[in-house]
């Protein structure tokens, strides 16, 4: 089954757009380039190896999409980036709690005690800090300082970037780094590869991303990651603005989300099952029974 696409590109911040372009072993290249556009210049990457993406909670309903890199430097040497990307139902507390699963590995692997390699959290957020809503800096880095606010120890490193705050316009666009912010903003809406960006790393992304590219499945999964990811979106956004209203933002967005959770796999499944794939997988990315699969279908 081919759906008939309205859209050229796929949208980044899905979750399938996301491993698509950045963890997967054959797109390395653009994986390089994003985040030597964030590493400082002693760690520039010259090679990586993408372990296999882990999606937490194994929904796509629970967008969370997590995984790690091993890389090697241009001096050779070796360090990890973990990199994540959240949503609305992000907080601070598991994004340092995942940012330990590198570490522990290392040890588990006899390394402890030798000097751990350094590790670096790269958090891509679909939304703005309630602690920074009023600071206009979108790009954050967080490393582990004293009570002197002298730097304690320089091997665990986190980096976020709040999207919704970068607002520059294609003609604004001034260094590379703005360029990968605009794409992972703005790609989706793109109807031909735009002359605004020249060079090989962008004209692998473009054909990466180009849905006329995919198979029946992979459009079939495209889809589904692209439906949960805007009625997540309404769910999350209409649910904020009814608490402004009333007064009960945290209690609505959670009634909120919860309801539109189940909604949300139901439509998914029936989706994924009209596109022809199999029962268990409809029933692992959606966390729903095979009986309730073949229920919705009857």
């Amino acid at each position: 089954m081919v759906f008939p696409w309205r859209d050229k590109y796929i949208h980044l911040l899905t979750d399938f757009g996301f491993k698509r372009v950045f963890g997967t072993e054959s797109n390395k290249a653009l994986l390089i380039d994003f985040l030597n556009t964030l590493l400082p210049v002693h760690h520039q990457i010259q090679d990586v190896t993408i372990k296999t993406p882990e999606f937490f909670g194994n929904s796509l309903v629970n967008r969370r999409s997590i995984f790690d890199s091993y890389c090697q430097s241009t001096t050779g040497e070796r360090f990890m980036v973990e990199i994540q990307k959240a949503d609305h139902n992000f907080s601070k507390d598991p994004s340092v709690y995942y940012a330990t699963f590198p570490i522990q590995e290392q040890a588990q692997q006899g390394n402890w005690h030798d000097q751990l390699t350094a590790v670096y959290t790269v958090g891509i957020l679909d939304f703005i800090f309630n602690d920074h809503k009023h600071d206009s800096e979108l790009l954050h880095v967080v490393e582990l300082n004293n009570h002197h606010c002298e730097l304690f120890y320089d091997n665990l490193i986190s980096i976020y970037i709040e999207l919704p705050k970068f607002t520059k316009s294609v003609d604004q666009l001034e260094t590379h780094f703005d360029k990968w912010l605009f794409l992972l903003k703005h790609l989706g809406e793109f109807k031909a590869s735009p002359e605004s960006f020249p060079g090989d790393v962008f004209a692998q992304l473009f054909e990466v991303a180009d849905i006329a590219n995919f198979s029946p499945k992979e459009q079939a999964l495209y889809y589904d990651s692209l439906k949960v990811y805007r009625d997540m979106y309404s769910v999350v956004e209409t649910c904020i603005q009814e608490g402004f209203k009333q007064g009960r933002l945290e209690g609505l967005k959670q009634a909120a989300i919860e309801q539109g959770k189940l909604k949300v796999k139901q439509q998914v499944a029936k989706r994924m099952k009209a596109a022809g794939l199999p029962l268990k997988d409809i029933a692992q990315y959606t966390e729903l029974s095979v009986d309730e699969i073949n229920h919705l279908i009857s």
